[in-house]
């Protein structure tokens, strides 16, 4: 089974490359997932969701190095420029790409592997209060359509996707994938997202679990009517056990 990278190593990782080898990656993994993209120069200048991981980068190391104050700043900033709100404590992998990039929110102790996309809408919130972890964690890999909301202290193993404006508030094995109001993991026979030939952005190719129970259900509702049809027959007065009761009736209106 493929496991999440813990906090610490992933923060290793992250803090081991310069920042112009992480901006040099976030700019490039582009080509692999969007197929506009034609040139570096065209994602530089207008790839929204491109600038606000750029940016991230450097409001992280401000916040690591206890520019708080500085890191927020920037923050905001790029929130007002590109719509995206990300804390500037939140941990973020290599090679993240933000889709779009409108309406993106991570909170500030959310955990992001490598090679993960996120489209417009999506956000990785807390459901408490308290100073603690209480933002989700999401392995490599990892996939979240449009509009989904992933929240709590809560883990996406790597490789799971998540289908377009699903809640998902409970943890995801990885290789899985998750729809629905709560979330609900209808897939988990070794998806893998990352192929030889690029990411797989196919996430609207995803089951209807409710669309496929409505089906049993009609097929289940043929199939009995089907039955009571087949022995559905109408018996003479020879094997009927009531002839006597019939007969009865018979002379009496005959009487009559």
């Amino acid at each position: 089974m493929v496991m999440v990278m813990p906090n610490d190593v992933l923060h290793q990782v992250h803090t081991s490359q310069s920042l112009f080898a992480q901006w040099h990656e976030d700019v490039h993994c582009v080509f692999a997932r969007d197929p506009a993209a034609r040139s570096v120069l065209e994602i530089l200048l207008t790839y929204s969701g491109v600038h606000a991981v750029l940016l991230h980068r450097l409001s992280h190391r401000l916040w690591k190095a206890d520019w708080k104050l500085t890191a927020r700043i920037l923050s905001a900033f790029t929130k007002w420029l590109t719509s995206v709100d990300i804390h500037p404590a939140a941990t973020i992998g290599r090679r993240l790409f933000i889709d779009h990039a409108l309406g993106v929110v991570i909170g500030e102790t959310a955990e992001i592997g490598n090679d993960v996309t996120l489209y417009h809408g999506v956000t990785l919130g807390g459901t408490t209060w308290h100073k603690v972890k209480r933002h989700p964690t999401l392995g490599d890999n990892v996939l979240v359509g449009a509009g989904a909301k992933v929240l709590g202290p809560i883990t996406l193993g790597n490789n799971v996707r998540v289908g377009a404006n699903s809640v998902v508030v409970k943890d995801v094995p990885p290789c899985c994938t998750v729809v629905g109001i709560p979330g609900r993991i209808i897939q988990s026979k070794g998806t893998q997202i990352q192929h030889p030939s690029g990411i797989n952005l196919n996430h609207h190719e995803i089951p209807d679990p409710v669309g496929k129970a409505i089906a049993c259900l009609l097929e289940r509702i043929d199939e009995l009517e089907a039955n009571q049809a087949a022995n559905k027959h109408e018996e003479s007065c020879d094997t009927c056990e009531a002839e006597t009761l019939c007969g009865s009736k018979t002379t009496n209106t005959a009487t009559i």
